[in-house]
């Protein structure tokens, strides 16, 4: 107020929150979100039904594809759901954990700031304790594996699957997920790295899950360009090509004028050589297959059937990357430059037929560095769940070979940290030294919901956790068996998963649980109407 007169920074109808009563409506939001997922944990989680606009609908337990599907409208929240994207990104696994740390640590400051301890007193207490853990982490509590180790490779493929819907066939499905990473894996600079994006996924449901097969080749989506043209060629020679057999049109507008009608025919027929010559030069560089990016003209394809090779056009750009990669061949731009050096080889070429659709297999490749895996299932919605899985067990092999350090399932990990950070807490002083021990809490919630989910006593298990991990003879790798709620040695039950799973999980909750803490103030543009350029007017859906 100005001598009375109201100054008006804002604009009308913006709604602004302040301190604590920002700060606890903001972790409200974070902890529903949350809690919504907190259910699905574990191997013995529930599944969630999610029904978008359109009426589609998913079921899954999977944490990112649930808070991707919902729609959620909270700032806060929506800050959480990122926190699943990155988790899912970088490790593919470990996107609930992420989501249901991130809400304990949260739900442990709120008790702390009601106690009048400065938030940023909280954010640096965690940084602390995030530190301490990653070390923990590297040096305690991490196993080192060997890339060739299969056992403990499959054993991270069958754990990642455990808590999917895909249960009864997740041993067969571990054992394609490791093949596949294994093939396309390379060593660079003495690094292992093993790109998941080489393993093509193609799902087509009829069949069952055990039908779910590898394949030494690449897979596509496209059937043979002519009727007449070979179902099969073995020993097939690709010509991989990104240019298209036809005719060029002229980039600039141009007319032909023709006196006499002989000069169509000649038109015609000069035509007629240029598609004669392409067909030539493909069957001269020795090539029986021909995998084309752009258009075949009709023409060309009947010329090509007539010499007995295989075509298909308008195929992917990435699937033709794939394509070079596991036929060992080089994608040409022009058919003038090919020669028989740039021809992949594959034992078997052959047009399938899966469900409704004819299907390409390129299969047989000598020394494959991409791979295509097909998903077989009763129902769409079964074969989706499967990719999902998969691509969940993928991304866990592919994160072992590349590190190479596992660590004890089954909220071993969590509470051997919580309780190791417990004791080091002392060690920090200060008030920083509240948060350390709220870390410590948070890290709890874990193996408690793994317990609760699992329809046993979480408060016992925990009881029972907490004394194997500690005294004189602590065992690190005791962690919850839920075939009885007690504690077991997640070795022997060989429930295992990569270092990095964790240390994402961790560092990721920290991180978006400390910007929630630091937000004191909130200030919401009005909802609807154009706002100024910038000004945040109207929806952000």
């Amino acid at each position: 107020m100005l001598q009375g007169t109201p100054i008006l920074v804002l604009r009308e109808g913006t709604e602004r929150e302040r301190g604590k009563g920002a700060t606890a409506n903001n972790i409200a939001a974070a902890r529903a979100v949350a809690d919504a997922v907190r259910s699905t944990l574990g191997p013995r989680g529930m599944d969630k039904m999610l029904v978008d606009s359109m009426g589609d609908i998913t079921i899954t337990n999977d944490g990112v594809t649930i808070l991707k599907e919902v729609d959620v409208e909270h700032p806060a929240a929506k800050m959480i759901v990122e926190v699943a994207k990155t988790q899912d990104q970088q490790c593919g696994d470990g996107t609930t954990t992420a989501v249901v740390i991130a809400g304990e640590l949260l739900k442990r400051s709120e008790a702390l700031i009601e106690q009048n301890v400065h938030p940023t007193v909280i954010t640096r207490g965690f940084q602390l304790a995030l530190q301490e853990a990653q070390r923990l982490l590297e040096v305690e509590i991490g196993t080192p594996v060997k890339p060739d180790d299969e056992a403990i490779l499959i054993d991270c493929a069958t754990t990642a699957m455990g808590s999917k819907g895909v249960f009864g066939s997740r041993d067969q499905l571990a054992k394609i997920a490791v093949k596949a990473v294994q093939r396309i894996a390379e060593t660079r600079g003495g690094k292992v790295v093993a790109d998941v994006d080489q393993i093509k996924v193609e799902k087509r449901h009829g069949g069952t899950i055990a039908d779910t097969e590898l394949l030494d080749g690449i897979l596509l989506d496209k059937e043979r360009g002519h009727p007449r043209m070979p179902t099969q060629v073995a020993n097939a020679k690709i010509a991989l090509l990104n240019s298209a057999l036809e005719v060029k049109k002229t980039e600039i507008e141009s007319k032909i004028n023709i006196k006499n009608p002989s000069q169509i025919q000649s038109f015609l027929d000069e035509e007629d050589k240029t598609f004669r010559k392409m067909v030539d030069s493909i069957k001269a560089a020795g090539a029986n297959v021909v995998v084309c990016q752009k258009g075949i003209d009709d023409v060309v394809l009947h010329y090509l059937s007539k010499e007995k090779i295989y075509a298909i056009k308008q195929v992917k750009e990435s699937d033709l990357q794939k394509l070079a990669r596991a036929t060992s061949g080089k994608v040409v731009t022009g058919i003038k430059e090919l020669s028989p050096s740039d021809l992949g080889t594959a034992a078997l070429v052959e047009e399938r037929k899966i469900g409704d659709d004819h299907m390409t297999f390129v299969t047989g490749c000598a020394n494959p560095r991409s791979v295509s895996i097909l998903i077989r299932g009763g129902t769409e919605h079964v074969t989706q769940e499967v990719e999902r899985s998969l691509n969940d067990a993928l991304k866990v092999v592919s994160s072992v070979l590349e590190d190479g350090v596992v660590c004890p399932g089954g909220g071993a990990t969590e509470i051997d940290l919580s309780v190791k950070l417990r004791k080091w807490a002392g060690t920090v002083g200060g008030r920083e030294q509240l948060a350390v021990e709220a870390f410590a809490q948070g890290l709890e919630c874990i193996p408690w919901a793994l317990a609760e989910n699992g329809g046993f006593d979480a408060i016992d298990t925990l009881i029972e956790l907490r004394s194997a991990h500690e005294g004189p003879n602590a065992n690190k790798n005791v962690g919850v068996n839920l075939a009885d709620g007690k504690g077991a040695d997640m070795w022997k039950l060989r429930v295992v998963e990569p270092a990095r799973v964790k240390r994402q999980a961790l560092s990721s909750a920290t991180e978006v649980a400390s910007m929630v803490l630091r937000i004191d103030d909130v200030i919401a543009s009005k909802k609807g109407g154009g706002g100024p350029p910038g000004g945040g007017g109207g929806h952000d859906h």
